[in-house]
């Protein structure tokens, strides 16, 4: 981690953006990467990809005047999250914001901002960089991320990296299949493991069992067993895909982040069991440290890392 030496000075800072489904997060840090100031927008994703970056930049622009008014220092570079596969000429597998896959994330954000060094990615990718550098996985080599909210995916740290695959789509567990009866997965837009254990599902299949409207999180603390037995299911079949993973990756640390860890207690205790039995040398299992601002705090790890990277060239 940059510790403010190289090409910067002692008061020079970083910007970080963190497109979410219904929010944008901006936030400056300085070269060590504690948060100085940050700031708020909502998506408005139905109304396209232009507003939201014309609106992002002017927040991102108004925090970067004021933290340079105050440190008097200057901002060196950027980093940029945003769910999806994140490739230089758009975003697959994007959030539902009509234009966002024709965007060309980090180029568009360097020319709006006029910063030269911009590093833009995967928000649980950087959120697991984060919690590497930061928070609950640090030290732990290799180390997995594993974000459970509307969605699931995963994001593996080997060596102080975050390893990336061919397409940069690695770590996507939602799309792995349940079973040899699974004849419909990514070719076909779905993706079977997400569709029955993310909090949607969650949701939608509670509020179904129990007729009334329930969130994930309403179905994990309901007392009916109907909400319990779901939840016990749900878990089971997430504690199988997690063991797999950590028998092929040998982990030395799993960190649980993302929106259903509001219900932390009753995961762990399940993915700790499983894993405790299934797999030859059983991980470390833990809570994330940023359960709240993990993909923002990634973008700041981004751009101190694309600055880092630059500056030793």
């Amino acid at each position: 981690m940059n510790d403010g030496s190289h090409n910067a000075g002692v008061q020079d800072f970083v910007v970080a953006i963190d497109f979410g489904g219904t929010k944008v997060a901006v936030a400056t840090a300085n070269m060590t990467g504690t948060l100085l100031k940050q700031a708020r927008i909502d998506t408005h994703a139905s109304r396209g990809a232009k507003q939201i970056l014309e609106r992002t930049t002017i927040a991102a622009q108004e925090l970067i005047e004021r933290t340079a008014a105050e440190t008097k220092g200057r901002c060196v570079a950027g980093g940029v999250t945003t769910p999806g596969v994140v490739q230089e000429n758009g975003i697959l597998l994007s959030p539902n914001i009509p234009g966002w896959e024709q965007v060309p994330l980090r180029e568009t954000m360097r020319a709006s901002l006029n910063i030269p060094i911009v590093t833009a990615g995967n928000d649980v990718k950087a959120a697991a960089m984060a919690e590497f550098l930061w928070g609950a996985l640090k030290k732990a080599d290799p180390a997995v991320f594993l974000s459970l909210g509307t969605g699931i995916a995963a994001a593996i740290v080997i060596g102080g990296r975050v390893v990336n695959g061919a397409h940069n789509a690695s770590g996507e567990i939602g799309y792995n299949l349940r079973s040899v009866m699974d004849h419909l997965g990514a070719a076909h837009g779905r993706a079977p493991l997400e569709e029955v254990l993310g909090g949607r599902f969650i949701g939608e299949q509670g509020s179904l069992l129990l007729e009334e409207s329930l969130s994930a999180a309403d179905v994990f603390a309901h007392s009916d067993m109907r909400a319990r037995f779901l939840v016990d299911e749900v878990l089971a079949e997430l504690a199988t895909h997690v063991a797999n993973l950590a028998i092929l990756i040998d982990p030395a640390c799993i960190a649980v982040g993302g929106g259903l860890m509001s219900s932390g207690a009753v995961i762990l205790r399940a993915l700790a069991f499983r894993l405790n039995y299934a797999v030859p040398f059983p991980p470390k299992i833990v809570p994330a440290r940023f359960l709240n601002d993990a993909s923002l705090y990634g973008a700041i790890a981004l751009a101190l890392m694309g600055f880092e990277d630059a500056s030793s060239k």
